[in-house]
């Protein structure tokens, strides 16, 4: 189909299956969901490329074509062979691709954290027959119960209750410490928990952090000194986030190291927005972590597991 300008996209936002990637149509201008091993495909409804997979046009005529894998090796999961660019389903809760000998998976189902709240004092997950992913619902409980924790995240107000209306206005705002970034090098995460939100509903919230980059020279420690400082970038840097790039330069402060056995970790950090740019044209925002000041101690942290799932290997050129 001929290409027009400008463009016209659907006003609905894309809805494709897990794990489908969105990409242009062969016009630069819209959005569309990627075809998948075996389908059908055309320059207006090309091949999930983030997967190695092109539009083989000398199988089908009439402009039209079907997506084969460029060549790689084959997966082997519980004794079943999967083929390069493969998708499939071993479970219910997983999504599934072979890629080159390695299997990517995403989960099905929400791993969302469900806090109490005045609404729901004692959410908890439940497995409902004949359905594979758990839901939250959630326990009435005692009214003293209730009662403690609305008074826990509201304030007191005798002369007027909390309505729907006003619940920001009498919000006890209560946040958490950040949590330490989960990479001792490298890009990773940090969450707090907090309510300083309209609905005053507790909540986690993430940023990303970077305590030192992995490549970044560290300076030789002088005589009779511990901790080997890390001096600032000579020259600005752009952010690097899951295949994509922030849009503007800085040059931010990164935390050294110690030689006798201590940590040195953040101490006192601050919170900005940054822009980033992928490959092919989109924007997001992300909050992150910019250093102040870095000490040293012997409280060193550890892996936190919950963030490991975080680095596993992506996709080719994925950008999520």
């Amino acid at each position: 189909q001929p290409c027009t300008y400008p463009c016209q996209c659907p006003s609905q936002p894309l809805q494709c299956p897990a794990g489908t990637s969105h990409v242009l149509d062969a016009c630069g201008c819209c959005k569309v969901c990627a075809r998948q091993l075996g389908e059908l495909c055309s320059l207006q409804k090309p091949c999930d490329h983030h997967k190695g997979l092109y539009c083989d046009l000398s199988k089908i005529h009439r402009g039209s074509g079907i997506c084969l894998a460029h060549e790689g090796a084959t997966c082997d999961l519980l004794g079943k062979i999967y083929h390069n660019g493969e998708s499939f389903q071993p479970t219910c809760k997983l999504q599934c691709i072979c890629m080159d000998g390695a299997i990517g998976c995403i989960p099905l189902c929400s791993d969302d954290l469900r806090l109490p709240s005045p609404e729901c004092p004692n959410p908890r997950r439940v497995k409902f027959r004949n359905k594979c992913c758990e839901e939250w619902v959630c326990d009435e409980g005692s009214e003293d119960n209730r009662f403690e924790t609305a008074m826990a995240v509201f304030k007191e107000d005798l002369e007027q209750k909390p309505e729907l209306n006003n619940l920001q206005e009498n919000c006890l705002v209560q946040t958490t410490e950040w949590s330490a970034c989960s990479k001792s090098c490298g890009m990773g995460i940090s969450a707090r928990v907090t309510n300083d939100n309209p609905q005053c509903r507790l909540e986690k919230e993430t940023r990303l952090c970077m305590v030192r980059p992995c490549d970044f020279p560290m300076e030789k420690t002088k005589k009779g000194k511990k901790c080997v400082r890390t001096p600032k970038p000579r020259q600005s840097l752009h952010f690097e986030f899951s295949g994509c790039t922030s849009t503007r330069s800085y040059r931010p402060k990164f935390c050294g190291s110690c030689t006798d056995g201590r940590c040195c970790t953040p101490y006192v950090t601050t919170t900005a927005e940054v822009e980033f740019r992928c490959p092919e044209g989109d924007f997001f925002q992300r909050k992150m972590m910019f250093i102040k000041m870095c000490s040293c101690h012997y409280d060193c942290p550890r892996d936190n597991d919950i963030f490991l799932a975080t680095y596993h290997r992506r996709m080719i050129g994925d950008h999520v």
